[in-house]
């Protein structure tokens, strides 16, 4: 017997089906801002009038976790807040997303000490990173076309726990 050969989503309506998936991704972003420092009020500018994340689909904050597909994590991260974080990521729908903002956040910034996380890569995968102390709001909204242009190459119908299990992908 040979192996059993699993679709892989190359055909017709498989196709135009991650097409129509992606198509609503890209358009409607949900951000979870986690500001906890000076980029969270960058992130704030962002998401007010003068910048206006909502020309990319993104004006609707969602500060459920269940509800969210992109993390935005502006600021610091200490070790006591570390656990909070993380319970907030795990709670989070597949797929989701992660953008790092600000130097504190990509790296522990300047705060070289103890108490806080050296870079919140420490805890969960993140996607984009936004270098600065703190970045500009036009920094977010190049991440967001960045994560947009990711969310168009995703494969939503293939699952990234079972693509193992598929044979000749």
């Amino acid at each position: 017997m040979g192996e059993i050969q699993a679709y892989n989503g190359g055909g017709w309506i498989a196709t135009k089906l991650e097409w129509l998936i992606n198509w609503g991704r890209k358009r409607s972003p949900w951000p979870l801002p986690y500001g906890t420092a000076c980029c969270g009020i960058e992130m704030m500018c962002a998401l007010a009038a003068g910048y206006d994340m909502a020309r990319f689909g993104a004006e609707r904050p969602s500060f459920s976790p269940r509800q969210a597909d992109v993390l935005i994590q502006a600021g610091t991260i200490t070790m006591k807040m570390a656990p909070v974080f993380k319970k907030i990521y795990d709670q989070m729908a597949e797929p989701k997303w992660v953008i790092s903002m600000g130097a504190c956040a990509c790296s522990g910034g300047v705060f070289r000490t103890y108490s806080t996380l050296q870079g919140i890569d420490k805890l969960v995968p993140v996607d984009i990173y936004i270098p600065g102390c703190p970045p500009r709001p036009e920094a977010l909204l190049q991440a967001l076309l960045m994560f947009i242009e990711k969310t168009e190459k995703s494969h939503p119908i293939i699952h990234k726990k079972y693509s193992d299990l598929l044979v000749g992908t």
